[in-house]
């Protein structure tokens, strides 16, 4: 054979198309050999076709349990199965309703302690108070179990109180604040201000509040009064730094916070001051006259200091 017949012949095998015979016996020669594979499906004692190669549904066979409280294994297999089978919509359903916290419509109950968890805890003596419709943003529930009008907390509560009701009657608050004792730290004193003439009960309520131990603060409107309830529960686990004001501790810092105070009076006037009367004690007892004489006091700015260190806070008619 010469060597131009053995190449054709090499390059007829390596580039070779198959015929439809080909095709064809190929494909019953492949299922002669997965023919055996048919037959073990007689033979094994689980699905070949399932993934999960589970046992036949035939019934187990029952032993006797050691004690009468042991549960059988394949009842917990079962229950596992059947979990694991759910559709993923029903589980979500299902661990949604599991998740669901306490209602807060003004008809819902339930909740009550002092761990309000992230449920403000409404005392029932406040059923319908309009200003439980303006507490949108946190929820809400009531509870009889609660001797303040409002829980925003473990240690944190609130008394409602509205001008007009004071006015008519003055001896309600007293009995509150009595009330609570020293259960809570941090105990608020909410007033509604829904009256022009409130300068006088402000001040009866003001003396009466600091006797109690508690913080005011004071609402001109229901959505204001509902803001501040929501903004105490949502800042319950906050530090009381993010709303204190940054000051340096050093004696120039913190005198130059005191005296700048007074208006008109800048930081280059507290270093002529401090270097004039020496220290924050000598300011305040110095004259009028004499802080006129320290450059850049002039006479005006001179009596407002002298008027800040003298003068009442309570200005007399």
């Amino acid at each position: 054979m010469t060597d131009s017949t053995q190449q054709h012949e090499k390059r007829k095998r390596q580039f070779h198309i198959p015929t439809v015979e080909d095709i064809e016996k190929s494909r019953m020669d492949a299922e002669k050999r997965l023919a055996p594979a048919e037959s073990m499906r007689d033979v094994l004692p689980f699905d070949l076709s399932s993934s999960s190669l589970r046992p036949p549904t035939a019934a187990p066979k029952a032993s006797a349990p050691a004690t009468g409280t042991t549960v059988p294994a394949v009842a917990q297999s079962s229950e596992v199965r059947t979990s694991h089978n759910q559709p993923e919509g029903a589980a979500t359903a299902a661990g949604s309703n599991q998740a669901r916290p306490i209602a807060s419509p003004a008809g819902g109950g339930g909740g009550g302690g002092r761990g309000s968890g992230q449920v403000v805890l409404a005392n029932e003596l406040q059923r319908g108070n309009p200003v439980l419709e303006c507490v949108r943003n946190v929820r809400w529930s009531y509870s009889k179990d609660i001797i303040p009008d409002y829980v925003v907390g473990r240690t944190s509560c609130i008394l409602y109180l509205s001008v007009k009701y004071h006015r008519l009657h003055p001896e309600y608050i007293s009995k509150r604040i009595d009330g609570l004792g020293k259960n809570y730290r941090l105990r608020v004193l909410l007033i509604h201000v829904d009256t022009d003439d409130c300068k006088i009960p402000l001040r009866e309520i003001n003396r009466i509040a600091v006797l109690g131990e508690m913080t005011i603060l004071l609402a001109w409107s229901l959505d204001e009064a509902g803001r501040y309830i929501e903004t105490l529960k949502a800042f319950e686990h906050r530090q009381p730094d993010i709303i204190k004001e940054r000051v340096e501790d050093t004696y120039m810092a913190r005198l130059s916070n005191s005296l700048t105070s007074i208006k008109s009076v800048n930081k280059t006037d507290v270093l002529t001051l401090s270097s004039n009367f020496g220290s924050f004690e000598g300011v305040s007892k110095a004259t009028s006259s004499e802080l006129s004489l320290c450059a850049g006091i002039g006479d005006l700015k001179a009596q407002r200091i002298f008027k800040a260190f003298h003068e009442p806070f309570i200005p007399e008619k």
